[in-house]
């Protein structure tokens, strides 16, 4: 799961920095920008440590039994949230980053105080930061990859991240963001179809829910999950060789819901 830890931990940190950087690039001469600007990332990444060590503490309170309910709890709310992520950003992406841009202008021309400009950092900070908290929780719980893998891939994902939003900002990468987030966009869905299967699978071996056939098929012959090319496809598209009707069921009506959620955000508005 270092993979994706890396695709959703570069996904996070590359949102918050375009906007930081359209913040910063906007408010450009103001007098005090840096230090409001790096006041609120320090107020966003201190309520992000926060909601951790609120999710560490939870999963400590479960044992047994519980733990795997815990875990399935995770899956599931990671999933929702991953839905509710991309289907918003499929039609807020632009007019957050415009709103931003106004905000910084209007900061620029004394119109309105750094102060608020520091807070639509903090809060797009917090709200990333909390969310790739509990992305990787939802990798940790779906117990397909170590602490180890999946703090490497998150930092891996944190330098990326990191890299791309400063060369967008310096205007040394001309590469549109609208492809990066396309993208990242598919491979979470990907991600999130895969989670669903996930707590599934722990929700059928702690006998809550049916396996409606298992296995369903068996491919291990083909490619087995334990292979270098299954376990990139398990990272990448959620593969399993050996999956129950159940994961099955859960897999395709998450992947249906998100894409048809996505497709219809991105629709007009209809005027009346």
């Amino acid at each position: 799961m270092m993979l994706g830890a890396t695709i959703i931990v570069f996904r996070e940190v590359l949102e918050a920095a375009l906007i930081i950087g359209i913040a910063a690039a906007a408010a450009r001469g103001s007098p005090g920008r840096g230090r409001w600007l790096a006041g609120g990332a320090i107020v966003g990444l201190l309520a992000s440590t926060i909601v951790a060590a609120l999710a560490g503490e939870l999963t400590n309170l479960a044992g047994g039994n519980g733990q795997e309910l815990l875990n399935a709890a995770i899956l599931a709310v990671a999933v929702l949230m991953l839905a509710w992520h991309n289907i918003w950003m499929s039609r807020h992406a632009r007019q957050l980053a415009r709103d931003t841009r106004q905000l910084g202008e209007a900061v620029a021309e004394g119109h309105r105080d750094l102060s608020a400009l520091a807070t639509v950092v903090a809060l797009a900070v917090m709200r990333e930061g909390s969310e790739t908290v509990l992305f990787l929780y939802g990798l940790l719980a779906g117990g397909d990859g170590t602490t180890a893998t999946v703090a490497t891939g998150a930092t891996l994902g944190l330098a990326l991240g990191a890299l791309v939003g400063i060369g967008l900002y310096a205007g040394l990468l001309r590469i549109p963001p609208r492809l990066f987030f396309s993208t990242t966009s598919g491979l979470i869905l990907l991600l999130a179809a895969a989670m669903a299967s996930q707590c599934a699978r722990i929700l059928i071996q702690a006998d809550w829910l049916p396996s409606l056939a298992s296995p369903l098929w068996n491919t291990s012959r083909l490619l087995a999950d334990d292979s270098a090319l299954g376990r990139l496809l398990h990272a990448l598209v959620g593969y399993d060789a050996s999956p129950a009707g159940m994961q099955v069921i859960f897999y395709t009506t998450a992947f249906v819901a998100i894409a048809a959620g996505m497709r219809l955000a991105r629709l007009p508005a209809r005027s009346t």
